[in-house]
């Protein structure tokens, strides 16, 4: 497998433009010879579609919802940075590139965040122009919040509610197309494999999950939008369809996956409540603007929130770090959730959350101004918890939510197999073992309206392509493979052995092990063990895992088996990779590499590299290889908070 990040030359803040001028071009009237499959109608699927679709570009998308509008990024609450410097603060495109590569913990390729820097402002001016309705000031001025692992105002908002209202934005853009005729949309489709042809990306093969029916469509481009695996710990902020198999079954085809074990664990979540939850609820990370965090100062404190005086509460995150205090990165205050908890001095009848209180927001702003902030965000947590965060603190514990890595793509946004591009958090590129919030949403859009069209055309003019037809040989076998694996999952419907189980019980399972294992906190004993305990229930998986219906019509169990036997097998190269990356970086606390402050304490000289993941036969350890990171503009450093 070989690595080139097509890094160019030259200096930071003149590689983009120098890139985007080298790069060979399409000319307007040859586009429309191409067809380029998009695979995700998220942010960066969405904009991605459009773009192409403008600039001439036959595209298909496939999404697995009933409407590309039901894609996870309209799920994102707080905001998407951009350089703006709108507050004249201090901001600037440095500044954001240094915040960014800063809390990815030095874990990041410096040319791929510059230029995500770069491109944030042209995000901006492009979403307005579209009508999102970002909030405003007074005077009519773009309105900023601050985030965690900043010291300026960037985060543009649009109250709760910013992934739904830049998501419609890219499906109205989308939605053009279509209606034009540039895009053909495939709904309900789920991508089941890829198709080479002589190497190269020329196709994929999807399962109609309304009638079952097994179909390929070939292009001369494919690109994966497909979001991230998260959904792999089975507690999780992603929604229930939210997977890891477009990008999987890729993998299978030799696109190397980076920094599997990255997973970013959000400290502003709604706690577990119970076994019977199927996933966990966000509260956004702008609450941590007016809403101070904290536990009671003695352990094992069971009073009420409200019995609690004012100095026996223990402001822990505003006494550890005094310049960002409840502002610090998302890793920062997730672990320090966990530390004190793990003291005993978690609230809660489970002793698993810690307060979020805005009584003293209300009291300086008014309970007005703070809902006009947030209102929707209270309603939810009222709605989900039948307590009022108005009147009383809301209770938070970190769970995993982004995952940081993804298929290793170059600087143009392509893995490994030539012709298969992967876009958003589908891809590893810029956010290191930690993302800064408000980012997701910024590399999405980067990626999807300022990225991709340049990388695809650059392909596309520097290679002769075969006309395929849909009807070759690898396309009738992988619709072949994909029947049998079918076939497989559906064997112990009928006769099988008794004893049987649901998919659900195995996913819990699996996530029960990854969180204890390979979670917030890990160990070498530990991920040993979970490489032990991971074929065992792999085979409980295939020998007893019982799932109703047929493969012939719709059948959500049978979604379910599917996805969660990719998740058992990208298990094995997650627990690999952590076990490997003897160093702490990020959210990833390595038991054996802290400082004496229980600080994550990384190791630059034996680690600053990317872990990329080749798949190999059965019975064969998957194989790593490493992307060394050179930097040049900025010095790594120990981070600090304080």
């Amino acid at each position: 497998m070989e690595l080139n990040s097509r890094v160019p030359s030259g200096p930071l803040a003149e590689k983009w433009n120098n890139h985007k001028f080298t790069n060979k071009l399409v000319n307007p009237a040859n586009r429309r010879k191409y067809r380029v499959i998009v695979v995700g109608t998220g942010l960066a699927g969405a904009s991605a579609s459009a773009t192409l679709a403008e600039q001439g570009y036959e595209v298909q998308t496939f999404c697995i919802q009933d409407s590309p509008r039901r894609a996870h990024s309209i799920a994102a609450q707080g905001g998407i940075n951009a350089a703006k410097n709108y507050q004249n603060d201090g901001d600037s495109v440095h500044r954001l590139f240094y915040d960014t590569i800063k809390g990815g913990d030095f874990r990041a390729r410096e040319a791929n965040v510059y230029r995500l820097a770069e491109v944030s402002n042209e995000i901006i001016d492009q979403c307005v122009a579209q009508g999102v309705p970002f909030a405003r000031e007074y005077g009519g001025t773009l309105a900023n919040r601050s985030f965690g692992g900043a010291q300026v105002s960037r985060t543009f908002y649009a109250r709760g509610q910013t992934g739904q209202q830049l998501l419609l934005g890219a499906y109205s853009a989308l939605s053009r197309q279509i209606h034009a005729g540039k895009v053909t949309m495939y709904n309900r489709r789920e991508m089941m494999d890829l198709v080479l042809i002589e190497g190269r990306a020329r196709g994929i093969t999807v399962r109609d999950i309304m009638t079952g029916e097994i179909e390929s469509y070939y292009a001369d481009v494919v690109i994966l939008a497909t979001g991230g695996y998260g959904n792999a710990y089975y507690l999780s902020t992603n929604a229930m369809a939210s997977n890891v198999t477009a990008a999987w079954r890729a993998h299978k085809r030799g696109a190397g996956f980076a920094n599997p074990s990255f997973v970013q664990i959000h400290p502003t979540c709604i706690p577990v409540h119970g076994d019977y939850q199927s996933k966990l609820t966000l509260m956004s990370e702008s609450l941590r603007n007016d809403g101070r965090v904290w536990v009671p100062l003695k352990a094992g404190d069971s009073r009420q929130a409200s019995e609690i005086p004012e100095e026996e509460r223990d402001y822990y995150l505003e006494n550890k770090y005094p310049s960002f205090g409840n502002l610090v990165p998302r890793d920062v205050a997730s672990r320090n959730a966990k530390e004190q908890c793990d003291a005993g001095k978690g609230v809660g009848n489970t002793g698993l959350a810690v307060y979020l209180d805005f009584a003293e927001a209300i009291k300086r702003d008014g309970e007005e101004t703070i809902l006009k902030k947030y209102g929707n965000l209270f309603q939810m947590y009222e709605k989900i918890t039948d307590s009022n965060p108005v009147k009383e603190p809301m209770l938070i514990y970190p769970a995993v939510h982004y995952t940081m890595g993804g298929l290793w793509v170059d600087y143009d946004l392509m893995t490994t197999i030539p012709g298969l591009f992967a876009i958003g958090e589908c891809n590893f590129s810029d956010h290191g073992a930690n993302r800064l919030g408000a980012s997701a949403l910024m590399q999405g859009l980067a990626d999807g309206y300022f990225i991709i069209a340049t990388s695809v055309a650059h392909y596309l003019g520097t290679h002769s392509l075969e006309k395929v037809v849909g009807t070759e040989v690898p396309f009738k076998d992988s619709k072949r493979e994909v029947e049998d694996r079918i076939d497989k999952l559906l064997k112990n419907s009928f006769d099988g052995p008794a004893g049987k189980l649901t998919v659900d019980q195995i996913h819990k399972e699996l996530g029960h092990l990854l969180w204890d294992y390979c979670g917030m906190s890990r160990n070498k004993e530990n991920l040993e063990k979970a490489l032990e305990e991971l074929p065992d229930l792999v085979n409980k998986f295939w020998d007893y895992v019982y799932i109703p219906g047929s493969g012939k019509d719709l059948n959500q169990s049978l979604e379910r088996a599917g996805r969660v036997a990719d998740f058992l097998e990208f298990a094995e190269i997650m627990i690999r990779d952590a076990l490997s990356r003897e160093e702490s970086c990020g959210c990833h606390l390595r038991e054996e590499s802290q400082t004496e402050e229980n600080e994550a304490k990384r190791d630059d000289e034996n680690f600053t590299h990317v872990s990329v993941w080749e798949h190999t036969p059965p019975g064969e350890f998957p194989k790593m290889h490493k992307e060394d990171l050179v930097f040049e503009f900025v010095k790594p450093s120990q981070r600090s908070y304080k």
